[in-house]
């Protein structure tokens, strides 16, 4: 797996804005003062904790829409590295865990010609010696989630995830970046509904709608 500064250049690299990982809300990731303001959004959520390496904004915006739709597919590889190198071992690393990447729809896929959850799940397997499950099947319109409303993605997102046969017990649930939260709560469900006792939601973005502190000049991988 290539280092980061072989894929994206020292710009980039030094400008992506890390998430300060303390304080923070272990369910939904978010600075802990959000939860005195106005509660948790994750609080009802399937999943048990969710983790995040960076702030959907600025450079990670970029890299992501880079991986997404230019197809720039070594970005994954990268991610993966900072996701292994930056996520507590409890979560990541918990005995027994395995990874179960957030699916696509089909129709997506077929038209992207590839799946940027699947590359970055793969990748973060490498990584951390983690094995790979393919635990989830998807269905349903398939109406893009990235830049919709939170009402939309909740009204939408928990349509269409199934679970393929039993859970394993222990899961951490991959995807590229977590917005409202409703797409991994949907995947969540479906892995409790099929007898996952305990889901980590793992992202290598996440969306930051509330003040938070981010750090720049670290790249890690």
């Amino acid at each position: 797996m290539k280092r980061a500064e072989a894929v994206l250049c020292a710009a980039c690299c030094s400008a992506l804005p890390w998430l300060s990982q303390t304080p923070c809300c272990s369910r939904c990731a978010l600075p802990l003062p959000h939860s005195r303001d106005r509660g948790c959004r994750a609080r009802d959520a399937a999943f048990d904790a969710a983790w995040s390496a960076v702030a959907y904004e600025g450079a990670a915006r970029d890299v992501l829409h880079a991986l997404k739709f230019a197809a720039a597919r070594p970005l994954a590889g990268v991610m993966a590295q900072q996701i292994a190198a930056a996520a507590p071992d409890e979560l990541l690393r918990y005995d027994g865990a395995s990874l179960v990447a957030v699916p696509p729809h089909p129709a997506r896929r077929r038209s992207r010609g590839f799946d940027p959850a699947g590359l970055l799940v793969h990748a973060l397997a490498r990584a951390s010696r983690m094995p790979v499950l393919a635990a989830l099947r998807r269905s349903g319109a398939g109406s893009r989630q990235l830049g919709a409303s939170r009402e939309t993605r909740l009204a939408g997102a928990r349509l269409g995830f199934t679970a393929r046969g039993l859970a394993p017990p222990h899961v951490v649930l991959v995807d590229d970046v977590y917005t409202t939260g409703a797409t991994l709560d949907a995947c969540a469900r479906a892995l409790r509904a099929a007898g996952a006792q305990r889901v980590i939601a793992i992202t290598w973005a996440r969306t930051c709608d509330v003040p938070t502190s981010v750090e720049t000049n670290r790249c890690q991988a």
